[in-house]
């Protein structure tokens, strides 16, 4: 019994080390005092600045444009990636595979440093275009490892007998092996966007000067001491908290349901 409840006294530890500075964050994102731990009263006036003020909207539509077109990019080529590694045999397959997972386990600054080098030797510069390839060569490899999973779990017989019925290898892609694998595309998406929305390091080496993000926004606020626009940035937190956590509850209720009609 002690045991036990020593186990659960651990467990409430971690979850308050984890979770309460955030709900401080959200508490006081409903005031607008510059320092957290004054109370100004009750309102909603940095969450109208952050839709109102023409700088953190930039910033804003700048970071979800960007997470969703390096996303979708990822997943393409990620998804096409993994298919190819799942079909390569032989010794080359072998080392293709191994090759892939690297940039997985590989530093992220090793990463930024490697692409802003490679920009340079090209004269190609920082620009949106490099920004985005940056962030795809973030995002990719996670895509990979998403969907190859699913891949292993299809029975790959069904491929082949699609292609002995008649149907050109494209059209059994789309129509088999697509279909089969969609749930581990998905997870793969969700994942890149959250890895370009989260990302620092990358962006801050491959983006052009006047382009921010949440990540590098956030960084020049601090860096600069700026004091009435950090403010706007405890309502911006409390959004994404919500957010992810409204995802994280739909996706639990859908698998579950899941579970029970295959029960």
């Amino acid at each position: 019994m002690i045991k036990k409840i020593l186990s659960w006294l651990f467990l409430a530890l971690i979850l308050c080390f984890m979770y309460v500075p955030i709900l401080v964050l959200i508490v006081y994102s409903f005031t607008d005092s510059t320092i957290i731990g004054n109370w100004n009263g009750f309102s909603f006036n940095l969450y109208v600045k952050l839709f109102t003020e023409e700088r953190i909207s930039k910033m804003l539509f700048n970071t979800v444009s960007l997470a969703i077109i390096a996303a979708f990019l990822s997943t393409v080529l990620g998804t096409l990636g993994a298919i190819g590694l799942y079909y390569s045999k032989g010794k080359f397959g072998k080392c293709i595979k191994g090759a892939s997972s690297i940039s997985v386990i590989n530093a992220e600054i090793v990463t930024a440093i490697s692409l802003a080098l490679v920009f340079s030797l090209i004269a190609f510069g920082k620009t949106y275009f490099s920004l985005i390839i940056g962030h795809m060569v973030l995002c990719t490899p996670f895509v990979v490892l998403s969907v190859t999973p699913k891949l292993k779990q299809m029975d790959s017989s069904m491929y082949e007998a699609a292609l002995d019925l008649g149907a050109s290898p494209a059209k059994a892609l789309f129509k088999v092996v697509l279909p089969e694998i969609l749930p581990g595309i998905f997870s793969g998406f969700m994942l890149a966007i959250t890895l370009s929305l989260d990302d620092y390091i990358v962006t801050a080496f491959t983006k052009p000067v006047t382009f921010d993000t949440i990540s590098t926004y956030v960084y020049n606020a601090v860096k600069n001491q700026a004091k009435s626009e950090l403010p706007a940035l405890r309502a911006l937190s409390a959004i994404i908290f919500v957010i992810m956590i409204i995802v994280v509850v739909v996706m639990n209720i859908r698998a579950n349901k899941k579970t029970e009609e295959i029960r």
